[in-house]
């Protein structure tokens, strides 16, 4: 059963990934023959969508891999390969775009509205297909993606209300003001993106995790002297890790065993997946070296 869920889970990014890159071409097509650079900003934006459908899909099917003396973590942080091309390959493509559109502002040009408006419809009712079938996928990952193509629907109704503006108004400048708006908008979250990757590849806390809080909590856990050289990471952005150091007033194993279970009930309420846990008599954590780590 959970064999056929996964099967189920990669079909749906892969029918995401399928619709939404044949759709980026035609719009690329669809943007030179209307003379559109809304579209075509969407396009780049679109593009984007397909290369992170494409990378969470193929990184899907590899993650099944279970961890090799190599990777002794698994392979959920090549996760990360794809999400930074990505970023790097919006950031440039929308720049690309940007040139364009203000060539565009310094020698305005007349755009077809009527191929605006059913390419518009058609981004509409496309990526809204592709958001309900992942909308059956559970995982942070495939919901993350659901998210994006939902904003791409929104914007695709932004670009056919223009259509129909430039049709009844005649007023063609609205498409170069909206594809600037949908430019900024594409480069922001790519930005955005690519930092918090980084932060990953950095290893740095996880944003929810307190620091402060948790050494304070764990102190007050019966046996606890102190702790000390904690570390908390992510390996991916969804699975995250940590270690530390507990000196404790002696070594009895049933009371060891209680304490350790209290402490992986406290991190696996603060959403970590993975403790590594080191116990030390009070003289061992004195003559610890990671102790203002």
């Amino acid at each position: 059963m959970h064999q056929h869920h996964n099967h189920e889970h990669t079909g749906n990014i892969r029918f995401a990934f399928v619709l939404n890159l044949l759709f980026a071409i035609a719009e690329v097509i669809g943007g030179i023959l209307t003379n559109s650079m809304a579209i075509i900003a969407d396009a780049v934006h679109d593009l984007g969508d397909s290369l992170s459908l494409g990378a969470a899909w193929f990184f899907e099917k590899y993650s099944r891999k279970g961890r090799t003396a190599n990777y002794t973590y698994g392979y959920r942080r090549f996760s990360l390969l794809g999400a930074l091309i990505n970023s790097v390959v919006l950031i440039i493509g929308t720049v690309f775009v940007l040139t364009e559109i203000f060539e565009r502002i310094m020698n305005p040009a007349e755009v077809k509205a009527d191929g605006m408006f059913y390419l518009a419809l058609a981004g509409v009712v496309i990526n809204g297909l592709a958001a309900l079938r992942l909308r059956r996928n559970k995982s942070l990952n495939s919901q993350m993606v659901m998210l994006h193509l939902l904003e791409d629907v929104l914007g695709w109704f932004a670009v056919l209300i223009a259509s129909v503006v430039i049709y009844f108004t005649g007023w063609h400048n609205i498409d170069v003001w909206l594809s600037l708006v949908i430019a900024v908008w594409v480069i922001y979250n790519a930005v955005k993106g690519l930092v918090s990757v980084m932060k990953v590849v950095l290893q740095a806390s996880p944003k929810e995790f307190d620091y402060d809080k948790t050494i304070a909590t764990l102190a007050k856990i019966d046996g606890v002297k102190n702790v000390h050289d904690l570390h908390v990471w992510s390996l991916d952005g969804e699975y995250h890790i940590a270690s530390l150091h507990v000196a404790v007033a002696d070594k009895h194993p049933e009371k060891d065993i209680q304490m350790r279970q209290e402490i992986r009930k406290y991190f696996d309420q603060v959403n970590i997946n993975h403790v590594t846990i080191e116990t030390e008599l009070p003289e061992e954590a004195e003559d610890c070296e990671y102790k203002d780590c």
